[in-house]
């Protein structure tokens, strides 16, 4: 897993790969996953393995790693 910092009041969008059997997860379970995380006004499209997460970070600046499903997080 990568470390990453997330900057507050910053959006950001996630890739996902999901294995064989988390690809089962409704898109729904991904978006309050990310909420426990902290992050808010969270969407997510996609089905399958791939998904794709945009999200707000309103908690102050954080460090953290990130699972292996992220494949990229960017600022945007």
């Amino acid at each position: 897993m990568a470390n990453r910092t997330v900057r507050q009041g910053a959006r950001y969008r996630a890739m996902i790969a999901l294995g064989f059997l988390e690809q089962f997860a409704s898109n729904e379970l991904i978006a309050s996953r990310f909420t426990q995380l902290g992050f808010s006004e969270v969407s997510v499209t996609g089905q399958g393995a791939n998904r794709v997460v945009e999200a707000l970070w309103t908690l102050p600046d954080a460090d953290g790693e990130v699972p292996a499903q992220v494949i990229d997080l960017v600022e945007i």
